[in-house]
């Protein structure tokens, strides 16, 4: 019976948190914007751009796993052709090729905007 009040407890505060928290942001942004009516402010407050957020997030996620998965390739050419070791090789390419890609993207995403 305990076992299986704990994950029920958990479940049951977990989404009451989330249902609480967004009744409340809700309700207070409703009667925010009922108070700006009511002053007779001007109906452009209430639109925003749309921001090129997610587009420059999935342009350095993408660069990024390009990046290391390029280097997970030239760490194995690394190895095979050298005397240097495993671990050492992957390791030290798949950190130097995502952060050039990391950079690369920096300026990728400059020129979305």
């Amino acid at each position: 019976m305990e076992d299986t009040l704990i994950p029920v407890m958990f479940f049951l505060t977990f989404f009451g948190s989330i249902f609480g928290v967004l009744y409340f942001y809700f309700t207070t942004r409703n009667r925010e914007r009922l108070a700006l009516i009511e002053k007779n402010a001007d109906p452009a407050l209430f639109k925003t751009e749309p921001t090129n957020i997610f587009k420059k997030f999935s342009i350095k996620l993408g660069m990024v796993f390009m990046g290391a998965g390029i280097g997970v390739l030239f760490g194995n050419i690394l190895a095979v052709t050298t005397r240097l070791e495993e671990p050492v090789a992957y390791i030290s390419m798949i950190f130097t090729f995502a952060g050039a890609f990391l950079i690369a993207s920096y300026f990728v995403a400059r020129k979305v905007d």
